[in-house]
């Protein structure tokens, strides 16, 4: 795991003194992805940074930026290739100077090109490829979204990074001006993320999941690229062969991904998908570290889950309590993380699991994924449950609509809230009322502060990845896949725990495991009318009941116990906005000019 940031002026043939000081600063930001070591490659107008946190080959074989024998490539990435065993194998030992996973992107660019080496490499990656031979820089990010990568075009640079504070602080360094991108501070109070492409800043990018950016040094274009799709199906299928299949894939990706030449832990929240890891990392280990997090509530603390767990399978387990202390200062804490507003506030205890989990490990194995893959959130069942309750309302012309706005508290609320929910026929914005996004008669005066037409789409995010043609419950996960998943669960897990120098990953998302869970029917993924009916099925046998049968329950806080009976997810969402516009937004950019 490590950290990126480099640049190019495309309007001049060399950099300045200034401009590689400001590089450096810029990579310095990102310390906490890279204590172990730090380099840079400078090639006329092009600077590569990298600050590296060693996880195989822990000598200076394995320190980036990476540089073919004739100088001609040049490569930085950051995060993991789980197979890269395999793919370098094929290209020839010979080749190869380091033990390093990351190398194999090297020669195998050289060896297959591009899309060929895309193809064949499985992993969690953010990568960027230096051909001097073509004169162009390639960009590439992995299937599912886990490593993050940022580009900006602003003024003669384009400059890419691994966290935006990197972006800024060059900006910074050079007094450039960022301008920020008020669609994305309003798309916020939808998603409780910033989503898709977009950044806090006009002119600065996510690349998206599964994409490559190409950049042609010598006129500046630039092309995008997805190199990847997620077929989904809905095919009948045998269920103890299903089962069979999963616990194999499940099997396989585990101890693919516990590779490492440093000690590795296990997130157990003592639910479904953390649990099924360590069982199947115990078939092959049995010295594993496992780390959990509860509360100083009861009623919303999990540990005793993950101790039976951790009991059955024998690991050394290790927990800490949280209480509304160490809440204190969470929305400050956030958009340091973030460095823009994001509003999930499980970011809290996976921060402090990630900082719990380091004094012992430097890698930590977590089950993130296993919900959008195999049906795990409660709002997949909700949403099917109103499309059908709102078939004979649509007949009729619809219904009169009602908004939280209209009735507030106890049972009136819970009525409005329902009359909300079935009045909503348009399926997303149902669904994003469902996730607790502010629907757009709660942020009319937002709307006006940051002047967003009137005509703006705000579920233009979920648009993108609304399949009509699958089945209720698997429409909402592709939805989820492509968005939630990349913009708040990945993005959260990756920000706080590379904030303390953990590498998080996330074994449910390899690619045969995504691909497989896409094919299967909704009768195996919510087999007995169950939330990861399948998945419960497949490892029925293998995990304590208790485990089995115990209803989900989420990562989040327990806000309306440490901060009083009004504090949910959106009145969380509301003050992160509110916190960001009164005392942050000064701060970060300059003037707009």
């Amino acid at each position: 795991m490590c950290g990126l940031f480099g640049f190019v002026n495309l309007e001049s043939p060399a950099l300045s003194p200034a401009e590689i000081d400001a590089g450096r600063r810029a990579l310095d930001t990102l310390i906490h992805r890279g204590p172990d070591q730090h380099s840079d490659y400078i090639h006329g107008n092009v600077y590569m940074g990298h600050r590296r946190l060693s996880i195989l080959d822990l000598s200076e074989e394995g320190r980036q930026p990476m540089i073919a024998a004739d100088q001609k490539t040049v490569i930085t990435v950051n995060g993991e290739i789980y197979n890269f065993k395999s793919i370098r194998a094929t290209l020839g030992e010979n080749l190869f100077r380091s033990q390093s996973d990351s190398e194999v992107m090297l020669h195998g660019y050289r060896a297959y090109g591009l899309a060929t080496l895309l193809e064949k490499m499985d992993g969690m990656y953010a990568g960027v490829i230096f051909d001097a031979r073509q004169h162009h820089l390639h960009f590439v990010r992995d299937r599912a979204g886990i490593k993050p990568l940022l580009y900006a075009r602003i003024g003669p640079y384009f400059i890419w990074a691994s966290e935006l504070k990197a972006i800024t602080e060059f900006a910074r360094a050079l007094d450039i001006s960022l301008r920020e991108d008020n669609t994305a501070l309003y798309d916020f109070l939808t998603y409780r993320y910033i989503p898709g492409a977009k950044t806090l800043y006009k002119n600065v990018y996510n690349l998206e999941p599964a994409s490559t950016l190409t950049l042609d040094l010598t006129d500046g274009q630039m092309q995008i690229l997805k190199y990847w799709s997620l077929q989904a199906t809905n095919t009948p299928i045998d269920h103890d062969k299903a089962a069979e299949k999963l616990r194999a894939l499940i099997l396989e990706s585990v101890q693919e991904q516990m590779v490492s030449d440093v000690p590795v832990g296990f997130f157990l929240s003592g639910g479904m998908d953390s649990s099924i890891l360590v069982s199947q990392a115990a078939k092959t280990r049995g010295d594993l570290s496992t780390f959990s997090i509860g509360y100083d509530h009861k009623a919303h603390d999990e540990t005793r889950f993950a101790q039976m767990v951790a009991t059955r399978f024998k690991t050394q387990h290790h927990t800490e309590i949280l209480s509304g202390a160490d809440a204190e200062n969470l929305i400050p804490m956030i958009l340091n993380w973030y460095d823009q507003p994001f509003g999930d506030n499980s970011a809290l205890p996976t921060y402090h699991v990630s900082r719990f989990a380091r004094k012992n490990a430097t890698v930590a194995l977590s089950g993130d994924g296993g919900d959008e893959l195999f049906g795990g959130y409660r709002w997949y069942k909700r949403f099917a449950q109103f499309q059908n309750l709102q078939k004979p309302l649509r007949a009729l012309g619809g219904f009169p609509r009602f908004t939280l706005a209209h009735l507030t508290g106890g049972l009136a609320h819970k009525l409005a809230l329902r009359a909300e929910l079935l009045s909503h026929t348009d399926p997303l914005e149902l669904y994003a009322l469902l996730i607790d996004g502010l629907p757009p008669s709660l942020t009319q005066a937002q709307r006006h502060e940051l002047e967003i037409p009137h005509d703006y789409d705000t579920l233009w995010h979920f648009r993108r990845f609304y399949r009509a043609d699958l089945p209720a419950r698997k429409r909402m996960q592709f939805v989820d896949f492509h968005t939630f998943l990349p913009d708040d669960i990945l993005t959260k897990v990756d920000r706080v725990s590379m904030a303390v120098s953990l590498e998080a990953r996330v074994p449910f998302l390899s690619r045969k495991i995504i691909e497989f869970a896409f094919s299967l029917p909704e009768d195996f993924l919510y087999k007995n009318g169950a939330l990861k009916g399948g998945l419960k099925y497949a490892f029925k046998d293998e995990l304590p009941p208790e485990i089995i049968t115990r209803p989900k329950k989420g990562f989040s806080i327990p806000l309306h116990i440490w901060k009083g009976a009004e504090a949910n997810n959106r009145r969380f969402q509301e003050s992160v906005y509110a916190h960001y516009c009164s005392n942050i937004k000064n701060r970060l950019t300059k003037p707009n000019k």
